[in-house]
């Protein structure tokens, strides 16, 4: 994916294409003498859709500020595209930061700025580019994620539900980001907005080559869109892969969230995954 603006090559973090986006190496988090978090590992692979979940309290918030800079870890290393973040300077936090996107729960926008001047915003903030530019690169961002153009001129409290959520993703995707970070992206929508949202993020994971960390406690979403799920559960990632083989794992709070009545239905909702192709054979 080009980027709005490259970053000067001097001040490029280093890192490699076998870099994964992410990874999370020993994490320690604790606010006093609560421990949240103890020896947790973590890899978002390129390009994939990756869905974390755990039961209320489990730390997945902490862990989504961690990564981005939020909050310090109190123990292990948080790389992103092969850059130990705790020895980054600011200058090449500034240049990682470019490569990532953030949707947050509430979508977070400016309440007293119109759409078009919320997803403007990182471009002014890490651009030069002229204000006319900006706007119509404002406007692209707006039409890629389904608002119509009438919305840019619109300020959030005007906006629905749904419409917040792909205002706030617009802004995310703002500077073309590799990498997007989702806090409960589908949260208090209704099933059909939430359905569509998910189609949403599919299709531009797919036609942007984006890797997606996506916090979610929503079972069609996990089923439908990701393609491995990490959980944490007992202070640590305590599996990670698919719907399906999670389904198998005989983890307590793994069988009660995939095997309960909810995970059963979103499991019978889920469109099948296409059979492998058998290779033709040669004579």
């Amino acid at each position: 994916m080009t980027s709005v603006i490259a970053a000067p090559a001097e001040d490029q973090a280093p890192s490699t294409a076998e870099a994964p986006p992410v990874r999370v190496t020993g994490l320690v988090s604790r606010f006093g003498d609560n421990i949240i978090h103890e020896n947790l590992n973590l890899t978002a692979n390129r390009g994939e859709v990756l869905g974390v979940v755990g039961g209320s309290g489990s730390g997945k918030s902490v862990l989504l500020n961690t990564i981005i800079g939020l909050k310090v870890p109190d123990g292990g290393t948080v790389k992103l595209f092969g850059q130990d973040m705790a020895d980054a300077s600011r200058k090449r936090w500034n240049v990682i930061e470019r490569r990532w996107g953030v949707l947050f729960q509430q979508g977070a926008l400016f309440s007293n700025l119109t759409v078009r001047e919320n997803v403007s915003a990182p471009l002014h903030e890490h651009t030069r580019l002229p204000r006319r530019e900006i706007d119509h690169l404002a406007d692209l961002k707006i039409a890629l994620v389904g608002l119509p153009a009438r919305a840019g001129n619109l300020k959030p409290a005007e906006l629905s539900g749904g419409m917040r959520k792909r205002a706030g993703l617009a802004r995310a995707l703002a500077m073309d980001p590799e990498l997007l970070f989702l806090d409960e992206p589908t949260a208090g929508l209704d099933p059909i907005s939430a359905a569509a949202f998910d189609t949403l993020i599919k299709d531009l994971s797919d036609s942007l080559d984006l890797t997606v960390f996506m916090i979610t406690h929503d079972l069609d979403t996990l089923y439908e869109i990701t393609d491995r799920i990490a959980v944490i559960a007992d202070k640590h990632v305590v599996a990670t892969g698919s719907a399906q083989e999670l389904e198998k794992n005989d983890h307590p709070w793994i069988q009660e969230y995939f095997m309960g009545p909810r995970g059963r239905a979103a499991a019978g909702k889920a469109t099948p995954q296409p059979a492998p192709q058998a290779t033709p054979r040669t004579s």
